[in-house]
């Protein structure tokens, strides 16, 4: 069964996904990020580019002729994230259908901030994979 990882109370959401997308890369997976608000994916796709002077993380919109080759696949569109390693979702409510999205995955990693907004919608995602039979865990961000 796909492993579900929360991250709670990170400073900002979106330096954090940075984050754990550089460990996950620098593990060998392939990382496909979902979130349907165009307005976060484009502050995660220009975040993965400044966050870090250091690290490159090659990375695209899940469209691109470049996706077979890319570790890092942007997707606004649950539909249309192929399967891989991790799942990192920037969503603020669970994807339709999830159980068969998650299917595709060995990892989903939700990064939860510490905006009470945000904490909400987490637990309500939370029990819903719960209900529907996955084991989430939870697991304090580090910053």
């Amino acid at each position: 069964m796909t492993r579900i990882d929360f991250h709670f109370n990170v400073d900002h959401r979106v330096h954090y996904a940075c984050r754990v997308t550089r460990k996950a890369r620098s593990a060998g997976k392939r990382i496909v990020v979902l979130a349907r608000s165009a307005e976060r994916l484009a502050q995660f796709d220009n975040a993965l580019w400044t966050f870090s002077a250091l690290d490159f993380l090659p990375h695209v919109h899940v469209g691109s002729p470049l996706a077979a080759a890319t570790p890092i696949l942007l997707a606004s569109d649950a539909a249309t994230a192929p399967a891989s390693d991790v799942l990192l979702t920037l969503d603020d409510e669970a994807p339709s259908e999830f159980a068969s999205l998650f299917a595709r995955f060995e990892r989903v990693i939700e990064v939860v901030s510490r905006d009470e907004s945000d904490r909400m919608q987490a637990r309500f995602r939370f029990k819903v994979y719960r209900e529907q039979g996955f084991q989430p865990t939870a697991h304090e961000g580090t910053q």
